[in-house]
């Protein structure tokens, strides 16, 4: 493949003229058959690592990645640009998997098929991989593998068993935070052939870090967000702070805004539109807002909670500033908020007896017999289920995170689901159809013109639009969709905005359910490891703020800032040491050729120096003996 092809492919289906720092090196690397690592910070532009080669390539290029909402922008961003793609996770029917799969399969065109991790170990998937004709393996947030890093997942240690059946395909990982232990520990699970990274440095030179402790948190923001014009990203730990911050800011005349994972899509994709688009100044977000969006001009990033990780911080400061012109990363705290952290912390890991006991109260609850579960989906409500299981949201919640990390399930939080809707009458039967179903025909055309493909695979619908088209409203839309399906005549899978949990492994008896407590110290071990680096970089008052993060993924030779809090303090406090001296020298040089008075001695050097600190010099060098007052 030569240099130029890779060029070609980037500015006709991109259309950038140029590669970012390190992904020509990266892609090059993949072409040439290496398996690869690359650690590039957020905003470094991973996605065009394992694109281009993919398109560059003969045959279909696999993507592994966990986040469904990313995997969904970036199948449809690859569509907008012509590029045949598609995306298998939890949450969808039967048919559409296996639709999804069939295009990548047989479809020549198809260059890209997304999956998430624990697709790879279903019977339909394991059937067809000696049908498959893979150009390239890409595993996006590779941290995931391993047990050091801080969103550990357990399918992903089974990403390595496909390898047998691909031997001369090489892996690329890619992932934006990754410490020394955990870039070996990817590399050793994903059985590299040999060690290969490529890392960006983490430095954002652009970005000025401030930790500040600060008791009245809400007007601060405020100064910060008067001071600073521009778009800014302000995240919060819960979905209620979200709402109560946007409401407060707009009271005081900003344009703002909130999002979390339990809004339904289409106001998420509002909201996140409102604000890319400059309609909105200020998003008020959880950790659910960030993952895929590259707005360049994001001047300030405000953290009013305390992340648990430095891991996540980094990755969520770093959205600020990625035109590279500056921007500053502000976390607010007080004592409460540290005290908040460590009890957050106790509360993710409920007693082992806890977890059996809420993983048997979810078999029950959604009726799954012993020896039957196994990639069954369910919607949930944290709600409902705390009131039948009598046990409060966060214990349940925290629970089911512990059962994702031990592999028996999945929980996605991704509410961005459209209707989906498959025409299932064959071409030369749809006259017979309108004959036998007179009051469907108007309503059928009116889909057919309304969306291509409908015959032919599952296509996005909206309810709303079809009952503008129609003249019925939404309810009689949606009544006469299931009707249809009711007569086989479509497939038709309304839209869910309630997160979902996705059972990996059939329901076995609550005798034999067994959670390692080897595995669940260790994973304790590590958070602890990880709150302890949050705690550390808040508490460091003598080390740059830019350096610690460098040093905590690894880079030991970065240069202060000089811009930081940390830095600011040292240097004002440099000064100070300065300004001491001089003045300390001053006193003894005029006092060493004849005695003043202490009228005198300030009236010299007052033209210099402020009174107050002449005063304060001379009673220190007095202190010291090298000067003596006499009445």
């Amino acid at each position: 493949m030569k240099q130029s092809s890779i060029h070609t492919i980037l500015k006709q289906f991109w259309g950038y003229d140029q590669f970012r720092p390190l992904q020509e090196d990266i892609i090059l690397s993949v072409l040439n058959g290496e398996d690869t690592l690359a650690l590039l910070p957020t905003g470094g532009g991973k996605s065009i690592c394992f694109q281009v080669p993919g398109m560059a390539k003969e045959g279909l290029c696999l993507v592994i990645s966990p986040l469904i909402a990313l995997m969904k922008d970036q199948v449809e961003n690859l569509k907008h640009r012509g590029i045949k793609a598609g995306a298998i996770f939890s949450g969808m029917s039967q048919r559409e998997i296996e639709r999804t799969l069939d295009n990548a399969l047989f479809d020549p065109d198809y260059k890209f098929l997304y999956i998430s991790p624990e697709r790879l170990k279903t019977e339909r998937f394991q059937a067809n991989f000696s049908k498959m004709k893979l150009s390239l393996i890409a595993v996006d947030e590779a941290h995931c593998i391993s047990q050091w890093g801080y969103d550990f997942r357990p399918p992903y240690l089974e990403i390595a068993e496909i390898r047998p059946h691909f031997p001369d395909v090489p892996i690329l990982a890619l992932t934006a935070t990754a410490t020394p232990d955990v870039v070996i520990d990817i590399q050793h699970k994903l059985k590299f052939k040999k060690e290969n990274l490529f890392q960006k440095s983490f430095a954002r030179d652009n970005i000025t870090y401030y930790i500040v402790k600060e008791e009245d948190k809400q007007n601060r923001m405020l100064r910060i967000i008067r001071k600073y014009p521009g778009t800014g990203i302000i995240y919060v730990r819960n979905r209620r702070k979200t709402k109560e911050v946007a409401e407060f800011l707009r009271s005081k005349g900003i344009s703002a805004d909130y999002y979390h994972a339990g809004l339904d899509g289409a106001t998420r994709e509002r909201k996140q539109n409102d604000w890319k688009k400059g309609n909105t100044r200020i998003i008020v977000s959880t950790n659910a807002f960030g993952m895929g969006i590259d707005k360049p001009d994001v001047r300030f990033v405000i953290h009013i909670d305390i992340p648990d990780t430095l891991e996540a911080y980094f990755q969520e400061a770093g959205r600020g500033g990625r035109d590279e012109l500056p921007a500053v990363a502000i976390m607010l705290y007080d004592d409460s908020d540290l005290r908040e952290l460590r009890n957050n912390f106790e509360l993710s890991f409920p007693p082992l007896e806890v977890i059996k006991d809420i993983y048997a109260g979810l078999c029950n609850y959604f009726q799954i017999a012993i020896g039957s579960g196994e990639y069954c989906s369910y919607p949930f409500d944290l709600g409902l289920l705390s009131q039948q299981l009598k046990s409060k949201p966060i214990s349940i919640h925290n629970a089911i995170k512990f059962l994702e990390r031990a592999g028996l399930l999945v929980m996605s939080d991704d509410a961005k689901k459209s209707s989906m809707l498959h025409i299932k009458i064959k071409k030369e039967n749809f006259n017979r159809f309108y004959e036998l179903n007179p009051v469907w025909e108007e309503f059928t055309k009116t889909l057919l013109r309304s969306y291509n493909g409908l015959s032919m695979q599952y296509v996005p619908i909206n309810e709303l639009e079809i009952a503008r088209r129609t003249e019925l409203d939404i309810a009689q839309v949606k009544e006469t969709l299931l009707k249809m399906k009711q007569v086989d005549a479509v497939d038709y899978i309304p839209s869910s905005n309630e997160p979902s949990i996705l059972f990996l492994e059939n329901r076995i008896s609550d005798d034999y359910v067994y959670l390692s407590p080897e595995i669940y110290q260790l994973r304790k071990e590590v958070a602890l490891k990880r709150l302890l680096s949050v705690e550390n970089y808040i508490h460091t008052k003598d080390a740059c703020r830019s350096r610690q993060l460098l040093a905590y993924f690894g880079e030991k030779d970065g240069h202060e800032c000089g811009k930081c809090d940390v830095c600011l303090h040292i240097h004002k406090e440099e000064i100070a040491k300065k300004e001491f001296d001089e003045i300390s020298a001053a006193i003894l040089t005029i006092m060493n050729k004849h005695p003043r008075t202490s009228r005198a001695l300030i009236a010299e050097l007052s033209t210099q120096y402020i009174e107050e600190k002449i005063v304060k010099v001379a009673r220190w060098l007095a202190d010291q003996g090298k000067i003596v007052f006499k009445d």
